[in-house]
């Protein structure tokens, strides 16, 4: 059975009323949550004859208690669950449902009633004639990442190494930390999915969700961002998980404004490489921050500092059911539960990350990049670009980077300041912050200044990371004569 209903069962049966879910039209104590639960199972079954053996079903659904609710329904069905980020265009939803031979998909009805009603949404069920697609035994959930390049891949993963992340962090960071969890992320991210809501409610603590708009999120690119702060000092919540780009905003609206957020207790940061003056920065505004580092490969989470076990410039201890060795630089995870990409081959043995990094006496994990973004310059130096970016980026003046340089004898970079149009010598005195901050064979030569990356123009990935290889080619020229302080 599955670790977290059994959790929410055995908190149900304790009868004291806490709170597990809510949002903000409703609120589930453990036992209405179980019961839901229920409900929304049986009402699923009926569609049972639609459902072909070992098809996923699809669930596009933007964050609220009705996804969290359809989640834990096909866990207790047992059937396979296809999460659709909200980012997806048409046709990468497309492409995910058929690549994973969907059998039907769950969404929004637009009508007052749906053909089905969980925690008062009305939701539209719609069978799918997809051919059917070879997935690995015992799927219980695919996750597409949409990569750096081509077409986003499915990665199939089993409940029980999803809640062994889950168990794994309530073990390491401990279940005194369960307050109230506060999603900024999609729960259609594998991350924001089994480390905020499974913890959470493997701890006992309360899921509590709000819509994009009052959290300042309705365009995640361009957040309101006092709103931001004003809905996390609001609801009082005790945790977070951001992206470092996200962390950065809220900490300069906080330098800003002066406001504080003191139940803070934990915020958990990945997803990209944090430089530690950005940590240091974040100890100063009060804020709890503990880096971590994980791939969906391994279920989200593979390592994390935690209260009671941190160490600067790294991402913290590996959680302790996974075995994480280094082979030539690499970091390879053992039992990570990664059962193989959908209509692929099964996969037996160690994810090999394809990133670099080491284990350091007291086993704390550091990472220094990824073996395939490795810039080698004209002077033979090995540089990860990611660790230079995190230098650049923690200047409050810069939003976004991209370090480009291989072959060349000094580095370049191509910036987003913070603002459109920023003054150019306030963007230069950023640089030069952040070249201080490195050896003098990593330091920023020359830089190329764009209001935005385009990702109509391919140049961010639909989660917002910049696409290198796209970058790279487009400002060629740039690399290779002086261009420093134009303005593109």
């Amino acid at each position: 059975m599955s670790l977290v209903l059994a959790a929410i069962a055995q908190r149900a049966r304790l009868g004291d009323g806490a709170i597990a879910l809510s949002d903000q039209t409703s609120a589930f104590s453990y036992g209405a949550l179980e019961t839901a639960i229920a409900a929304a199972a049986r009402d699923l079954f009926l569609w049972a004859p639609l459902v072909r053996p070992g098809s996923p079903i699809a669930v596009r659904l933007p964050n609220g208690a009705a996804w969290v609710i359809l989640d834990l329904a096909l866990a207790r069905l047992g059937w396979t669950s296809l999460p659709l980020p909200g980012f997806f265009t048409d046709a990468q939803r497309q492409h995910a449902m058929a690549d994973a031979g969907a059998s039907l998909l769950v969404e929004l009805s637009d009508a007052a009633n749906g053909d089905l009603s969980i925690a008062g949404s009305p939701l539209r069920v719609t069978p799918l004639s997809l051919p059917d697609r070879r997935l690995p035994a015992g799927t219980a959930k695919i996750t597409y990442t949409s990569g750096s390049t081509g077409q986003p891949k499915g990665v199939c993963l089993s409940r029980q190494h999803m809640e062994a992340v889950a168990s794994s962090l309530v073990q390491a960071i401990g279940a005194n930390y369960a307050g109230l969890h506060l999603p900024l992320l999609p729960l259609s991210i594998l991350l924001e999915n089994v480390a905020g809501l499974y913890t959470t409610l493997l701890a006992g603590g309360r899921y509590h969700i709000l819509p994009p708009d009052q959290l300042g999120l309705a365009d995640p690119f361009r957040p309101d961002l006092p709103r931001l702060a004003g809905a996390i000092a609001e609801q009082r919540a005790n945790s977070l998980i951001l992206v470092p780009e996200l962390l950065r905003a809220l900490m300069m609206v906080m330098t800003f404004t002066g406001i504080r957020l003191p139940d803070l207790t934990l915020v958990a940061v990945g997803g990209a490489k944090v430089a530690p003056s950005l940590l240091a920065q974040a100890d100063e505004l009060g804020l709890p921050v503990y880096e971590g580092y994980g791939l969906s490969e391994c279920a989200s989470v593979v390592a994390l500092n935690t209260p009671s076990a941190r160490k600067a410039g790294t991402v913290g201890r590996p959680l302790p059911h996974l075995g994480v060795a280094i082979r030539e630089g690499e970091i390879v995870v053992e039992n990570s539960g990664f059962l193989g990409y959908a209509g692929g081959q099964a996969h037996d043995g160690p994810v090999f990350t394809g990133d670099l990094g080491e284990i350091d006496e007291d086993g704390f994990l550091r990472i220094s990049g990824r073996r395939l973004n490795t810039i080698i310059t004209s002077h033979g130096r090995n540089i990860a670009p990611e660790w230079v970016e995190s230098e650049l980026t923690a200047q409050p003046e810069i939003r976004q980077a991209v370090v480009l340089g291989e072959a060349q004898a000094e580095l370049s970079a191509l910036i987003v300041p913070l603002i459109p149009g920023m003054d150019e010598a306030a963007i230069a005195g950023a640089v030069a912050r952040a070249n201080a901050n490195l050896p003098p064979y990593a330091r920023i030569g020359r830089w190329l200044a764009r209001d935005a990356f385009d990702p109509a123009a391919g140049e961010l990935t639909n989660n917002g990371r910049p696409r290198r290889a796209v970058l790279g080619a487009r400002h060629r020229d740039f690399m290779e004569a002086s261009t420093t302080g134009d303005l593109a």
